[in-house]
This record gives C-alpha cells, structure tokens and sequence, in this order.
C-alpha cells in the first residue's frame, strides 16, 4: 500500500470513527479499573477526559461525529503510560507524578480546542491558537490543584495534605503549574502545526458537522461579482 494509500484509510471518516470510539472504550474500562484500585482521583479524571470525548456526538446526535483518533489517543496516552510504567523514573521525577499529570492535562486542553475549531464557526489565528491551548492547560492544572483539595478536606484524601509541610506543598503546586506550562506550550504548537494545518481534520466528518468555516479549497477570500453578489475564488 503506498503512503497516499494510507493516509486516505487513516483519514477515512470511517476508520476515524471506529478508532475513536474504541480509544473511548479503554478510557471507560481505564476508569473503571482504577475505581477499583481505589484511584479515585484518576478515575474521575480519567471519566472527565471521556466526557468531553463524547460532547460532539452527543450535542449532534450522531455517533460518527467523533473527535479525530489522534487526539483521543494523544489523551489516552498518558493513561496508558502511567499504567505501564508505574513508579519508573527519571532525573528523581516519577512518570506518575508531573510527567504523566500534565501530559493527560494538556490533552485536555487539546480537545477543547480541536472541538471549537472542527464543530464551530470559531476561528483562531495562529499565535492566538496556540495560547488558547497554552492558557486552557494552565486553567485545567488550576481545576486539578482545587480538586485535590477539596477532596483532601471534604473526603480526608491525603492527595495534597500527605504529611507534608503546607511550604513543601506550595512549592509543589508551583512546580505542577510550571510542568502544566509547558505541556501546554507543546500542546499548543502540536494543535496549531499538525491538526489545523495537516491532519485534514473536516474530511473525516459527516457532511454539515463542520464548523463554517473556510475549507482547504476555499480559503476564505471573497471576491465581489458585477452584480454585487459576493463570490469564493
């Protein structure tokens, strides 16, 4: 099969779907597993991740209108990561700890802005893409951090509360937001320079889905006919 071959079978609104929906599937039996290792904090992260996985399908009542396959994947990486290597380091930091939080984090962030520029008439330009994502991450380590929190004081979870002293566990949260930054930084360039540019994202979905927005066709500039009317080049 040639590489032109391929990608067309990747791109398939068919093979997107599939995909998609089987990475959704892993993130439910992900959580349900963790729920009963008694994570419980990953589990609800890890049903979070889902839920937003399923908005388009289900705000358009259409199970093909699924998000493309390499951002679940992209969000169930860290998942899957952190099951395999649990407690493996490097340089003294756990993958279970910044590495896998905010990786998980940023893919958050990513399907936030891949389902506002595929499924709405929002348009971004680049250096704005880029720090949607970038601040969108920070704002989900914010929602992490709180959640923590108060699961530690209304729960008695010992997620931040563990012993240590409250100086330790500031510098820590500082640290998280610095590690959530630039797994945004990262996030934001992959969103802007892979799926707006390359992935050829509106293909794989059913006709009408799709924001208004201008396609790889038709970019956009409007050219006024004789008659007044407004006519695409």
């Amino acid at each position: 099969m040639s590489q032109t071959d391929l990608r067309s079978v990747v791109e398939s609104r068919r093979v997107n779907t599939v995909l998609s929906w089987l990475l959704v599937g892993f993130l439910l039996v992900a959580a349900a597993g963790q729920f009963a290792d008694g994570e419980l904090q990953w589990a609800g992260f890890t049903l979070a991740v889902a839920a937003v996985a399923l908005v388009p399908a289900a705000a358009l009542r259409n199970p093909t209108s699924m998000l493309p396959w390499e951002v679940l994947f992209l969000a169930a990486f860290p998942i899957i990561t952190r099951a395999l290597v649990t407690g493996e380091t490097v340089g003294g930091m756990t993958f279970t700890g910044r590495v896998t939080t905010y990786l998980a984090v940023a893919a958050v962030a990513l399907i936030v802005a891949v389902e506002l520029d595929v499924f709405t008439s929002i348009q971004m330009n680049h250096s704005f893409a880029v720090a949607f994502v970038v601040v969108t991450t920070m704002a989900a380590a914010g929602v992490w951090a709180v959640s923590r929190w108060a699961s530690d004081v209304l729960v008695g979870t010992a997620f931040l509360y563990d012993g240590r002293t409250e100086a330790v566990i500031e510098e820590a949260l500082m640290w998280d937001f610095v590690a959530a930054t630039v797994a945004g930084v990262f996030a934001g360039v992959l969103f802007e320079y892979y799926f707006r540019r390359l992935a050829r994202l509106h293909s794989r979905l059913p006709e009408g889905d799709a924001g208004a927005r201008p396609t790889p066709r038709d970019d956009g500039r409007a050219a006024e006919s004789g008659d007044g009317e407004v006519s695409r080049r």
